[in-house]
């Protein structure tokens, strides 16, 4: 390109350099006359060469042009990040904004996560059907899957508490997600043929119809279940739930009986979704009464365990930094705890057991193992509980609960996972407190 640049350059000093001659004699008498005719005829043909040359150095330039471009386009280099071509400047507009791909990596993951949620729904109708063998190969598809989606919000995670290269992260989570996707989509086609709904809804249809049943039943039992406020609501829902897949059930028998195979595929899906809706907000109520009474018979021991890690701490003289004021508050708190639960009044056992753990977690040792045993109570119903709150209340539920979700199931540490549950499953409330119920 600077060969073509000069070319041009000389071509214009060609052009002008006639000009620049200028005969500074004395003009002779006589000359005057016959000097025009000479002029004339010379000033067309001392042009023809100049111009020439400037037609060559253009097309010249013009060539050297479209070898560059042909060059970089079959060059098998990859050209760096934001730029045309190696070496080129960054070139405006290659990179999305990093509030598109923010956007755009919130939204693969909810849709990755909805995905997963709704297939592993429909895998234990498949099961019991055609057998968990056939759905063996479904089922390691979904884990897979599952790995990547976590991958994605570890990713996610690491982005949102700064680390560099946020396009790059970002991009990571996309992709990620997509790979999750795809692995869903190869399952989703092995899982509809294995169970044809659409040439034969008999068998599964009779199997969905025996979980309806039970899970009615289920239902009617729990409502003499007192109620804890994380599961407020639940049973209304459920119903609900109950009601819908009714509907699509009546619809399954008559898109059947007269020939519409599609159709009847159809209501039976919605119909297994609905059910599978239910089933989780019954078994919710019935896993957290199950949690209360054995939060109730671990509260005396977990007591005891908890003096014994606080003892050593007692007979010493000598409390480093903020030692002292993290034993008076334990002390504090276990006293409210016995006060509590001697008063005789209503109490929520999940909820003493969670404070006796917190209280003694900055200063336990692992001398109690009772306390141990408490921590990953409260942290596995925290989990589970936010868990189903989020596949029930999923078209609602943004990226950020999911996220941390992910964290805490992943995470050795069981005060930070219980701690991490429990703020996801608030953020997914306020979701759904701004979008709605779904339908």
């Amino acid at each position: 390109m600077a060969h073509a640049l000069l070319g041009v350059v000389a071509g214009v000093v060609w052009l002008v350099l006639p000009w620049m001659t200028i005969n500074d004699d004395a003009p002779v008498a006589g000359a005057r006359t016959s000097a025009a005719p000479a002029e004339d005829e010379s000033s067309g043909t001392d042009l023809v060469l100049p111009v020439a040359a400037l037609a060559v150095v253009l097309a010249l330039a013009a060539y050297a042009s479209v070898r560059r471009i042909r060059r970089t386009r079959s060059r098998t280099t990859p050209a760096a990040a934001g730029t045309t071509h190696v070496g080129a400047y960054p070139a405006p507009g290659i990179q999305p904004p990093l509030t598109d791909l923010d956007d755009r990596s919130r939204a693969a993951l909810v849709d990755a996560d909805n995905r997963l949620r709704a297939f592993r729904q429909e895998l234990p109708f498949a099961e019991a059907v055609s057998g968990p063998e056939a759905v063996s190969p479904c089922a390691t598809a979904a884990e897979a899957a599952e790995a990547e989606l976590s991958a994605a919000c570890a990713i996610r995670a690491r982005y949102e508490e700064g680390v560099p290269e946020e396009a790059a992260a970002l991009a990571g989570v996309v992709g990620r997600c997509e790979e999750a996707e795809r692995r869903l989509t190869a399952a989703g086609e092995s899982l509809r043929t294995l169970r044809a709904l659409d040439r034969d809804p008999a068998a599964a249809l009779a199997s969905a119809e025996a979980r309806f049943r039970e899970l009615t039943a289920r239902t009617a039992g729990a409502e003499a279940t007192p109620l804890d406020d994380s599961v407020t609501g639940y049973l209304e829902l459920a119903k609900d739930g109950l009601v819908t897949a009714t509907v699509h059930l009546n619809q399954t028998h008559q898109a059947t009986a007269s020939g519409r195979p599609d159709e009847a595929a159809h209501h039976l899906r919605a119909a297994e979704t609905a059910i599978s809706r239910a089933d989780v907000l019954v078994t919710a109520v019935a896993r957290l009464r199950s949690a209360h009474t054995e939060a109730a018979r671990l509260i005396p021991p977990a007591l005891t365990g908890a003096e014994a890690e606080l003892a050593p701490f007692r007979d010493s003289t000598a409390y480093e930094g903020g030692t002292y004021a993290r034993l008076l508050h334990a002390d504090a708190v276990l006293a409210a705890v016995r006060q509590e639960t001697t008063s005789g009044q209503p109490y929520g056992p999940l909820g003493v057991l969670r404070r006796i753990v917190q209280a003694t977690a900055p200063l336990a040792t692992g001398r109690s193992g009772v306390l141990a045993v408490a921590a990953l109570l409260v942290a596995r119903e925290s989990v589970a509980a936010a868990d189903d709150y989020v596949t029930v209340h999923r078209e609602a539920v943004g990226a950020t609960p999911r996220v941390l979700l992910s964290r805490a199931r992943l995470t050795d540490d069981l005060p930070r996972a219980d701690a991490l549950a429990r703020e996801a499953r608030d953020l997914a409330e306020q979701d759904v407190r701004l979008r709605g119920h779904p339908a």
